[in-house]
């Protein structure tokens, strides 16, 4: 799953911010010139070197984070100034541009920061979030308040100047006046002041509710001894003894508390007791009624959140949030949700049936628990189909995978990917690697690609893409350097790391979004902000390429022998496609159903653990799963307001996914044929926000997508 930076640090995300090129002469003001002649802190400074200069991540000084924050800001604040004190008519080069071009110094250190929040962080740094995350949130108040700036960016959008604008310089013109008008710049007086204050205050908490998750994941892990293994596999235990070494506890074996750990262990492990304990640490990260509680954190932040919008005339968060989003309104999304939600409980209903059938031949005396759900999946899935996930995984090594993801880039993108030599570009980690983009007809370079594949203390849970740069034309043209980063548990010294075919399906995912970054033909910084409910659509899609013949037949080869994948086996692993859909989409639909009854209910009615159970006990949820996040741990829209109101959006593009896979299947050359690829390319990915994503899968599909492809992937009734 792919994280913004911005959305992770503060909630009133500005144009400002997302600039990547410095002002003009036009727009420089004495303050700006002298502010940048005392500039010597690395983290301001312009990327320099090779391939449109490149981070300087070998020259990271957490000392230097908070005078390149405190003087980035004042730049920023002074490009800003002249901008709005212009006394010339507001248009669209002396404002919209101007902001566009505005910022680039500040933006380089909050890429330095990314790092440090999500790569590497640390207590020292935690000491630096707290005290910078309210004052970066006022300094975005400061820009989002200025009356003179917003009257300018009014002005333009109600010309007629707009008119003769290129559809592009429309839109970010809109989403200019969309981002300020949204974020209080209509205010006044008390209400602006209080709209400025709730940021501080909320921005605050949402980074203490992420560093409490990223505690207790630091904190917990279950240390193994030899005849605790039984049912697991040679290379999980070999990850697992990997994992304890690092941890100092050479000898033993450790699970530790994150899900690329937890979900092995749930799904082999012969020792009940110890997946319950497993799976209770996991599942209880920050609701552990200790000082990484998440509890009072969610309800301070939902009535603050709350108290916000209502200043902006919304009946609730859920209505802001989603006006300018695919679905528009909660009750729509929340709709998506009612069409598919019976058929998934119906279908765990089925899944735990044949379980329990399995468990009662065994012996069993339990009826089913949410821990022995993985368990007992695999042993149906190994009943049922002949498939053992194990097996599987022998022929999933990731280093093949990366080889063909480059292989799908290659024939859908025409790109090309070669490794930098060593040394030329700076890392922050030994285990990041960096592969130079190049169109393979032309050579002309495209980018950089950063791959951060493993799990490490300090790190956040999960897979995420970002950018160090992204790519523009407005003001020089910028090349893109772009991202991923996971958490997999490294194989041992000389062994290669296996991973689970769900893993495979996330490595393609977050792919997917630098196949987005990557191929971007925008001009302006504004078009690479996202539609949360469509910029997931991408990435989904992305993963349909792991079951295609040229992968399985040239990539999926054994780890030991290095013979290719059996055709009896593959043939196994497309039978099971649905295999376990309840269970997997019942549990992120869970999470995407509570996301919007937090942000649409009272919060002065919100308890958070007796709301969760008592809302999920009114949909029917079954007891044998939990929410892919439960409250407590849910950083998607508590830690940050990038999905806030907006986890739907994962099956909102999930809709567009499996229309679009069916444009693939049905064309003459399948998934590679090249008319539609071509139109996948200009329509889907190289105009990012440039253009009404609805409008944009209308000229890739010729209509709007529709929800029964969904129903069909996931082997669900279609239901008139």
């Amino acid at each position: 799953m792919k994280t913004k930076l911005a959305a992770l640090l503060f909630s009133a995300v500005i144009v400002a911010l997302s600039a990547c090129s410095e002002p003009t002469k036009t727009q420089t003001t004495s303050p700006i010139l002298m502010a940048k002649a005392e500039q010597q802190n690395p983290l301001l400074a312009e990327y320099a070197g090779p391939y449109g200069g490149v981070p300087a991540f070998d020259k990271m000084n957490l000392a230097d984070l908070k005078p390149a924050l405190d003087k980035g800001m004042a730049i920023n604040l002074a490009e800003i100034d002249a901008i709005a004190n212009n006394s010339e008519p507001p248009n669209f080069q002396n404002t919209i541009v101007a902001l566009e071009k505005s910022g680039s110094d500040l933006s380089r250190v909050f890429r330095y920061w990314g790092i440090w929040s999500s790569n590497k962080n640390s207590p020292e740094f935690r000491e630096i979030q707290k005290e910078m995350v309210p004052k970066i949130s006022a300094f975005n108040s400061s820009i989002t308040g200025n009356e003179k700036l917003f009257a300018k960016i009014k002005t333009v959008y109600q010309s007629e100047e707009l008119k003769t604008l290129t559809t592009e310089e429309q839109r970010i013109t809109w989403l200019t006046y969309n981002s300020f008008a949204s974020n209080g710049a209509t205010l006044l007086g008390e209400s602006k002041a209080r709209y400025a204050a709730i940021n501080q205050e909320v921005a605050g908490l949402q980074t203490q509710f992420a560093n409490n998750i990223l505690a207790d994941e630091e904190n917990y892990a279950l240390f193994l001894n030899d005849d605790q293994l039984s049912g697991l596999s040679e290379s999980l235990i070999s990850a697992a003894a990997n994992a304890a070494e690092s941890l100092g506890k050479e000898s033993q074996y450790a699970i530790t508390n994150s899900r690329s750990s937890m979900d092995p262990f749930l799904t082999y492990s012969d020792e009940r007791k110890l997946r319950e304990k497993v799976w209770t640490t996991y599942y209880n990260r920050a609701n552990n009624g200790d000082e990484f509680d998440n509890n009072q954190l969610i309800k301070n932040i939902l009535k603050l959140r709350d108290e916000r919008v209502a200043l902006l005339g919304y009946d609730n968060y859920s209505q802001w949030r989603l006006e300018d989003r695919m679905a528009k309104n909660p009750e729509n999304a929340m709709d998506l949700m009612k069409k598919v939600w019976p058929a998934a409980i119906a279908r765990v209903d089925e899944e735990v049936t044949d379980m329990q059938a399995i468990a009662d031949a065994e012996g069993a005396t339990f009826k089913i628990a949410p821990w022995d759900y993985r368990y007992y999946a695999e042993k149906v899935r190994k009943d049922k189909y002949s498939l053992d996930s194990d097996e599987v995984k022998q022929y999933l090594q990731l280093d093949k995978l990366r080889e063909a993801m480059f292989y799908v880039a290659g024939r859908l993108f025409n790109f090309d990917f070669m490794p930098v030599p060593e040394g030329s570009v700076s890392v922050f980690h030994e285990d990041v690697k960096v592969w130079e983009v190049k169109d393979k007809t032309t050579g002309e370079h495209i980018g950089l690609w950063y791959l951060d594949p493993f799990g490490r203390k300090g790190k956040r849970s999960g897979a995420w893409a970002t950018t160090y740069r992204s790519h523009t034309t407005f003001d020089g043209k910028k090349t893109v350097l772009s991202s991923n980063n996971s958490n997999f548990v490294k194989g041992s010294e000389g062994q290669p790391t296996l991973i689970s075919w769900d893993d495979a399906e996330t490595y393609f995912h977050e792919f997917g979004h630098a196949l987005h970054f990557l191929s971007a033909t925008v001009a302006y910084p504004s078009s690479h902000s996202g539609v949360r409910d469509y910029t997931e659509f991408q990435s989904q899609l992305l993963e349909r390429w792991l079951t295609t013949d040229e992968v399985i037949n040239n990539y999926l080869v054994h780890y030991k022998t290095g013979e290719p994948i059996p055709a009896d086996l593959v043939a196994k692993i497309k039978k099971a496609a649905t295999f376990n859909e309840g269970f997997k989409t019942t549990e992120y639909m869970a999470s995407a159903i509570m996301d919007l009854l937090y942000h649409t209910t009272d919060p002065a009615l919100i308890e958070p653990q007796t709301f969760e159970k008592e809302q999920l006990t009114a949909i029917g949820m079954p007891k044998e799963v939990v929410m892919r996040h439960r409250s407590t741990q849910f950083g998607h829209v508590f830690s940050s307001e990038g999905y806030s109101s907006g986890y739907y959006g994962y099956m909102w593009a999930e809709v567009l996914t499996s229309d679009a896979a069916e444009a693939f299947a049905e064309a003459p050359g399948g998934f590679y044929d090249k008319d539609v690829s071509k139109k996948l390319v200009d329509h889907l990915f190289s105009i990012r926000n440039a253009m009404d994503p609805a409008e944009a899968y209308r000229l890739f599909r010729g209509r709007d997508a529709k929800v029964e492809a969904l129903m069909r992937d996931r082997g669900f009734p279609i239901t008139k």
